[in-house]
């Protein structure tokens, strides 16, 4: 398989940058393996697919606000800080990207506060736009915490334009989020409201969860035409033995199981052993699934539209098949189905 294989014209207006009135609401396409057909539908409709003991596997990360901008000391320039993970807690040490990059060396300092309250400084360079930072605050962990979260920014895609919104802080986060860690959302789970989550419930379908916090690596361009050149950045995965045995009790019954997005089906497919058995879990995942693959738990999934390319909609090719799904996009574009984040959702059973 080639990157190029992955390829296709996406208008530029079918990129979301808001999302739906309400969550439930999104555009659904099915997708049926099993016949090849495809039915157009709204999110609500998805309790229409599924019957009692089917199983829904969610990714219960939540995003922080990652975005934070600073200035420059004596040059007063505004830089972007996005934070991507802390390397050390007593220290405060994270690992950021920086823009513009090109001003900011080793040992530079920022400053996010008038008081200079919040200062940090580049102890290293990791890419051309990674960068180390420490930073220096006067207050417990807790209070340093709390700062970042009062001075970050919901961390929207930067191909969403506009400005960010107050209801993003709520839209760009899934109902079911619990442990703070992800840089980007669990987009697939974004459509799940309450109301739907409780007619799921009535319904006796049941829920498992595990946890991947989502990195930027997952948007990372595919710079190499041969697929299995390409070294996806590791992101933390958690799988409780709880919810390990609810997942295998589901798979030894025959029940649909249903991930709930491609970070939630790379978790799986990270920690199931060759007899198809998922054991619990605590790593780093690095895990790129493209075709062909034999998926191990999940026999359904719930995605969004992916842009060009993109690692996410090569694991959907070898789960959906490329014929199949490349056909698929180009109904969604015909039918002018939103992608991306904010956009609307595909179940493929």
């Amino acid at each position: 398989m080639k990157t190029s294989d992955f390829n296709f014209h996406l208008p530029e207006e079918l990129l979301a940058e808001h999302p739906a009135e309400h969550r439930d609401d999104a555009k659904m396409m099915v997708l049926n393996r099993k016949t090849q057909t495809i039915e157009h539908k709204h999110f609500k409709d998805v309790v229409d697919y599924f019957d009692e003991k089917d199983l829904f596997i969610f990714n219960n990360t939540k995003v922080f606000p990652a975005r934070l901008y600073g200035n420059k000391e004596k040059t007063g320039a505004k830089i972007e800080v996005f934070l991507l993970r802390e390397l050390d807690k007593e220290t405060r040490v994270w690992d950021v990207l920086v823009d513009p990059a090109r001003k900011i060396r080793i040992g530079n300092k920022l400053f996010f506060t008038e008081d200079e309250g919040l200062v940090a400084e580049v102890i290293d360079n990791t890419t051309s736009r990674g960068r180390t930072l420490r930073f220096l605050y006067d207050g417990s962990y807790e209070e340093f915490r709390t700062k970042l979260k009062e001075l970050g920014e919901t961390p929207l895609p930067k191909y969403i334009k506009r400005d960010v919104e107050p209801e993003d802080a709520e839209r760009y986060q899934t109902i079911y989020a619990k442990h703070e860690g992800a840089v980007a959302a669990p987009t697939a789970g974004l459509h799940f409201s309450r109301h739907l989550m409780k007619r799921l419930e009535i319904k006796g379908i049941d829920f498992a969860e595990v946890t991947l916090h989502v990195g930027l690596g997952t948007f990372n361009p595919i710079e190499v035409e041969d697929l299995s050149k390409h070294k996806m950045e590791s992101e933390e995965a958690i799988i409780d033995q709880k919810n390990a045995d609810i997942i295998n009790k589901a798979v030894e019954e025959g029940r649909r199981v249903c991930a709930v997005g491609t970070t939630t089906m790379r978790t799986l497919e990270t920690s199931v052993s060759s007899n198809k058995k998922i054991g619990p879990y605590h790593g780093w995942t690095n895990k790129f699934i493209f075709p062909p693959h034999d998926f191990g738990v999940a026999n359904c999934m719930i995605t969004n539209f992916h842009t060009p390319k993109s690692t996410l909609m090569m694991m959907i090719a070898a789960f959906a098949g490329k014929d199949f799904l490349m056909h698929a996009y180009e109904e969604a574009i015909k039918h002018e189905y939103k992608f991306y984040s904010y956009g609307d959702a595909m179940l493929i059973i």
